[in-house]
């Protein structure tokens, strides 16, 4: 299953594009500007994509600003898990505290939640509730190619911030070692900043997740 990756807005916010059989799905919108959105959709007609779902990792404003538009030019709603839909309703809030120009996206659609599929032509998807960044953060892993696109919980080097609303450390770090570690070491991890990584690299040299940072369950 190919995994396109864009990078944008201001806070450099990694978004996806994961496709199997000519079925896409759209990971965290973070197309801020109008030339952010049309290279989304740009890519996605020139592979002739047919995209099925819109998914959210988790609702932090830096991840949702293309919701709106993409939801729009697609007919689709988006889908996260039910405890960031409050994250969702007050995006502007969010936006005010930033100082930057939002579109108040709609409503979400299905909630997701631990254990659901999401199929993909004749791949698949498995949601794992990872949260502890936001109450709502959700994985979305691929056992046959090995890959997960985890948001903010794990990145290269480091962890997701636990200062903001309803931030966990504690959760947090069970969620990575509980949820993410035990898929192994050879699979790839797809972040919300920042390049790809693995399970194994993080293991062994993520000063969180390594017994000098303190932090092992």
């Amino acid at each position: 299953m190919p995994v396109k990756s864009f990078v944008f807005n201001p806070l450099a916010t990694n978004c996806y594009i994961i496709s199997s059989s000519g079925i896409g799905a759209i990971i965290d919108p973070s197309c801020k500007s109008q030339d952010e959105i049309d290279q989304l959709l740009e890519f996605v007609a020139a592979q002739n994509l047919e995209i099925h779902h819109l998914l959210l990792t988790h609702a932090h404003l830096d991840h949702i600003f293309g919701c709106r538009a993409i939801a729009k030019a697609f007919g689709l709603e988006w889908k996260l898990h039910k405890a960031d839909w409050a994250l969702l309703e007050h995006a502007p809030v969010q936006a005010q505290m930033f100082g930057m120009p939002f579109d108040t996206p709609d409503p979400p659609g299905d909630a997701l939640a631990e254990g659901d599929q999401i199929t993909l032509g004749e791949a698949t998807l498995d949601v794992l509730h990872t949260p502890g960044h936001s109450p709502g953060s959700v994985s979305f892993v691929n056992r046959s190619d090995s890959y997960v696109v985890a948001g903010d919980v794990l990145f290269q080097g480091s962890i997701g911030r636990t200062d903001l609303w309803q931030g966990s450390l504690p959760i947090l770090m069970d969620s990575i070692f509980q949820k993410l570690v035990p898929l192994g070491p050879d699979f790839t991890v797809y972040s919300g900043h920042g390049p790809e990584t693995t399970i194994g690299i993080e293991t062994q040299t993520n000063p969180f997740l390594t017994e000098d940072g303190g932090f092992t369950l």
